[in-house]
């Protein structure tokens, strides 16, 4: 098991991409927009191969107890298989703890279920 990425959101997408391009080297992937929602994300891949999830949507406060806080958002766990997601987020589930979404496909292709640690903080389990 390994972090698979670090998901941030942001009130300005364009600039706060850029500072980790001009100042970290990191390589952005095409901008993805749900077109359901206000939520629209980049990737930045790092020359060690971490990458952080930028992301952005209308409705962003700056309460970090309800709706989409601004700053890191959830963590990401890669499982190695849809099989490891969909076991660990049904163990997780059944020991009581929050299940936000999923298992599912989402938009920009990635198989995850998101689940909540004790404190309410997200992760995000994926392949």
């Amino acid at each position: 098991m390994k972090i698979e990425h670090v998901g941030l959101f942001v009130s300005k997408l364009e600039q706060t991409v850029s500072f980790y391009e001009k100042y970290f080297g990191a390589v952005a992937s095409a901008k993805y927009h749900n077109p359901r929602t206000t939520f629209t994300s980049q990737f930045l891949t790092f020359s060690d191969g971490a990458r952080l999830e930028v992301c952005t949507r209308a409705d962003l406060n700056s309460s970090r107890l309800t709706g989409y806080p601004l700053g890191y958002q959830h963590l990401a766990f890669a499982l190695g298989s849809r099989q490891a997601v969909d076991t660990l987020s049904a163990k997780i589930t059944e020991a009581g703890y929050q299940h936000l979404s999923g298992p599912r496909v989402t938009g920009d292709n990635y198989y995850e279920s998101v689940v909540c640690d004790p404190e309410g903080n997200q992760i995000e389990l994926t392949v």
